[in-house]
């Protein structure tokens, strides 16, 4: 395996990450011994399968029902391990150093560059060219196929949309905003009603934190970079992006969001919706299931809805091109199992039932074309068609989570350290330095 540009840092820390991270793990009961010749394929061996994420009900029963019924085909029996979102880098980079990893990985579709030039997973092409999978639209594999092998298989899709309480707007009379200066205006109406620990539209600053940025400076015309012959060329300084990014960071100096929560994530954010501390923030429908856990039953149904993140004169904001693949690692111990649970996972019924099921979008073109008359997903399925992704680049990652650039120059504006351009210079040098390393 490659691991050459896995620093020895990166390596430590991911060490020490696997030995202080809470991830819980399940295994379904055998339910019989090994058989004897002409009995389940696979019987008597284990998988160890990681999903990335929280263990909420919808996503546990999805996996629990998936493992029993590839244990029902094959006899082999699955160790499901939950890995939170922010320590996904850590594991995996520990994983691709030490060779401890498991057979069968959920993965970000924008991770899957990075652990490819890792070596770190098998080619599934032979998966997706045949049965169900060669049904899954090719434009869906853009950061899976690299040099002509597929790596990752798309497992549900996802564009992001504003989550609101829609208790509090129909209390506090107020209307679905249609422009950006209407979202302004909302959210300090809520911070005014409910309190200034509220936070009206939550800056995100975290791990996750371009998913918001992006929207912003793709729907006013930027670029974070692109390819140029063989070299990336950041647009960070460009007008566009400039014009994203001050709208990013407005959500702190303009007073939606506090000062004091610059660098919560996604997961930070939602747990504070769940308990009555924040007004509207950018996610997804998968989100849904937690918050009724987390707020005790409190806020679900008709209390909570989604609306489109509107771009500054009106109209859809850009979304990110998001999603959940699912792949074998390349050091696979049982490699032949892997992909017959690759196979598995993917196919029509159970590839639909995990997007559906956990808050995606479905990969498959007629699941995807029946959400559009489905009130939660509609807004995301429409964004689906037009969205981006973030830079084809194995450094991509460094940038956006290790090195955390964006992240960075936003808090350096917000806390008056450098203004937007001194600060988008930087980042926009050192973005070029991380995409064009060897």
């Amino acid at each position: 395996m490659r691991i050459a540009k896995i620093t020895a840092t990166a390596v430590a820390t991911a060490t020490l990450a696997l030995g202080l991270a809470a991830c819980g793990s399940s295994e379904a009961p055998p339910t019989s011994s090994p058989a004897a010749a002409g009995g389940p394929k696979f019987a008597g061996k284990t998988l160890t399968l990681w999903r990335l994420g929280d263990s909420n009900p919808d996503a546990k029963k999805y996996t629990d029902e998936l493992v029993a019924e590839f244990q029902k085909q094959t006899g082999a029996t699955v160790k499901v391990e939950w890995i939170p979102w922010p320590q996904v880098n850590d594991k995996f980079t520990a994983a691709a150093a030490g060779g401890a990893g498991p057979d069968v990985t959920e993965i970000g579709n924008d991770q899957v560059p990075l652990w490819q030039s890792q070596e770190a997973l098998e080619p599934v092409t032979d998966i997706v060219s045949s049965g169900d999978q060669a049904q899954i639209p090719k434009n869906l594999m853009g950061l899976e196929t690299i040099d002509g092998e597929t790596y990752a298989i798309p497992w549900g899709g996802g564009s992001r949309a504003v989550l609101y309480r829609a208790d509090w707007f129909k209390e506090l009379g107020i209307e679905v905003p249609k422009t950006w200066d209407e979202l302004v205006a909302a959210a300090k109406k809520i911070q005014e009603e409910k309190g200034s620990d509220v936070d009206g539209f939550a800056f995100n600053g975290g791990s996750d934190a371009n998913h918001l940025l992006g929207a912003l400076a793709w729907t006013a015309g930027g670029e974070y970079a692109v390819k140029e012959g063989d070299r990336w060329v950041g647009k960070l300084t460009e007008p566009g992006f400039k014009e994203g990014f001050a709208q990013y960071t407005s959500l702190v100096t303009d007073g939606l969001s506090s000062k004091s929560r610059l660098s919560q994530n996604t997961t930070e954010i939602r747990t504070r919706f769940s308990n009555g501390k924040v007004g509207m923030y950018l996610t997804a429908a998968w989100d849904l299931a937690s918050i009724e856990e987390e707020s005790n039953g409190e806020l679900k149904g008709d209390k909570l809805a989604f609306f489109p993140l509107p771009a500054k004169g009106g109209g859809e904001a850009q979304s990110f091109l998001g999603g959940n693949d699912i792949a074998v690692w390349a050091l696979a111990k049982e490699m032949d199992a892997a992909k017959e649970f690759v196979k598995l996972a993917t196919n029509k019924e159970w590839g639909v039932r995990y997007a559906t099921e956990g808050g995606l979008l479905p990969v498959y073109s007629d699941a995807l074309s029946a959400l559009a008359s489905d009130p939660v997903q509609a807004p995301f399925a429409a964004a689906f068609a037009k969205a981006k992704a973030f830079p084809a680049d194995p450094q991509w990652t460094e940038a956006n989570e290790t090195k955390a650039v964006l992240q960075n120059a936003a808090r350096q504006v917000i806390e008056g350290d450098a203004t937007a351009d001194e600060a988008l210079a930087a980042a926009n040098k050192e973005l070029e330095d991380i995409l064009n390393a060897s």
